[in-house]
């Protein structure tokens, strides 16, 4: 692997981390979740989960990998010991392998629906029917490995000319582009009243399945898992302030998704669409959006180009976990470019069942995505102020006085009991659909 092993920068690095937050999660997810459950009260009650337990958990998982200097196995298996460290390290790197083929798949749809592959005049036409589009299986995982071969190649280059340098590419990109987008939105006839009328608060909407909501959807957005962070944190340098990158990088993370919200809320409203479309928004109101918006494939074309860069990032981040699980389970009976060859043909062979059959990713996201990500999360948080215990804590955090005691009781009590919580009422939530099914 060339370039150094670290990122070069505090800037640097929170860029990677900013490419690794935004993704999905703010430019799909983050507005129909506002859509759905109530609005901007909604958003408030996010940003209260995202500042308070998605930052504070983001410090800690970058606190681990920095104080380790490894991914996820070689961290639990310091926090844990051999035995269960690497149980529990392996168990979510192979729930990231999984994750990550499907995630490629769902990227390399919006590349094909971007008309990247079949060019501009296909953007209406398959984006609304996307399930025709991921139908082509041949081509749908074609497109896939062309990404997951592209991603491995900027794995390859190292941290520093590899992630470091797409991120700083790839951020500011679609910065430029998701401004110039929000601009043309609140350009339109009476867009700012119907935004306004959108962002008044009812707090009346807000009841138990929207805090649940709000509460997933910093977590997800965030990027906390006890996988991708740990293995991003063992990169930063020992100057980077843990705690306020993270709120930074939280409030970055905030801010993507509240753009994104801001040229999809008033253009939707605009034209009399569905706000509250769920997960569809992006494949099936959207479209119909484009169609007719004036100018409405260059626009749709690049929103979906936005949305593919924070996209690719995401998944360079869950390629380089796996590449590091693999490296700390052989040791050096394999070096980093080999590990990299592994990881792709196992990614290769994971894409194909979900390309060609699409219906797996929800089951599969239900498995290896939301549920195993809180689970990551819970375990990290208890590695760090557990496993390596009090000292490193305090030491990677730079906390002292009272402000240390509040803050790693907030990480050893309050936060992994928030956690639990959630993953109870997730995998309760879920039994009980599937005994209703």
């Amino acid at each position: 692997m060339t370039g150094a092993g670290r990122f070069s920068s505090p800037l640097g690095g929170l860029l990677a981390m900013l490419g690794v937050a935004i993704g999905l999660g703010n430019v799909w997810r983050f507005p129909y979740m506002m859509g759905s459950y109530g609005g901007s009260a909604f958003l408030l009650l996010y940003l209260v989960f995202a500042l308070a337990l998605a930052a504070p958990l983001l410090s800690a998982e970058w606190a681990l990998g920095r104080a380790t200097r490894s991914g996820p196995i070689g961290s639990y298996r310091l926090a844990f010991g051999s035995r269960l460290g690497t149980l529990l390290g392996a168990l979510l790197v192979v729930a990231m392998l999984v994750a990550n083929s499907y995630y490629i798949v769902v990227i390399a749809q919006i590349v094909y629906s971007a008309g990247f592959a079949l060019g501009p005049g296909f953007l209406i036409e398959n984006l609304g029917d996307h399930q025709a589009g991921l139908a082509r299986g041949g081509l749908q995982y074609g497109i896939a490995v062309a990404l997951l071969l592209m991603a491995s190649w900027v794995l390859w280059r190292g941290v520093r000319r590899g992630i470091e340098a797409a991120s700083r590419m790839m951020v500011p990109a679609f910065g430029i582009i998701i401004l110039g987008l929000v601009g043309y939105a609140l350009s339109l006839d009476g867009a700012g009243a119907r935004l306004l009328t959108f962002l008044r608060p009812d707090f009346s909407a807000l009841g138990p399945a929207e805090g649940f909501a709000a509460l997933g959807q910093a977590f997800f957005s965030v990027g906390v898992g006890g996988t991708i962070m740990i293995a991003y944190g063992s990169y930063l340098s020992d100057a980077t302030p843990l705690r306020r990158t993270a709120l930074v990088a939280a409030l970055g993370d905030t801010g993507a998704a509240l753009l994104a919200a801001l040229f999809i809320v008033p253009t939707v409203l605009h034209f009399g669409l569905d706000m509250a479309g769920g997960p569809g928004l992006l494949f099936a109101t959207l479209p119909r959006l484009f169609a007719v918006m004036p100018m409405g494939n260059l626009l749709g074309g690049l929103f979906l180009l936005a949305l593919t860069l924070m996209a690719f990032l995401s998944a360079l981040a869950g390629l380089a976990v796996c590449v590091s699980g693999v490296r700390d389970l052989l040791g050096t009976r394999i070096g980093q470019t080999r590990a990299i060859v592994l990881i792709a043909i196992l990614e290769a062979l994971l894409i194909w069942p979900s390309a060609w059959n699409p219906s797996l990713i929800g089951t599969l996201d239900l498995i290896f995505g939301s549920g195993m990500q809180i689970l990551g999360a819970l375990v990290a948080v208890l590695a760090l102020v557990w496993g390596l215990g009090r000292a490193a804590a305090l030491s990677q955090l730079a906390l002292s006085g009272t402000l240390a005691t509040i803050w790693l009781a907030w990480l050893r009590w309050v936060v992994p009991a928030l956690l639990i919580l959630v993953l109870g009422l997730y995998a309760a939530d879920n039994f009980f659909s599937s005994t209703a099914g």
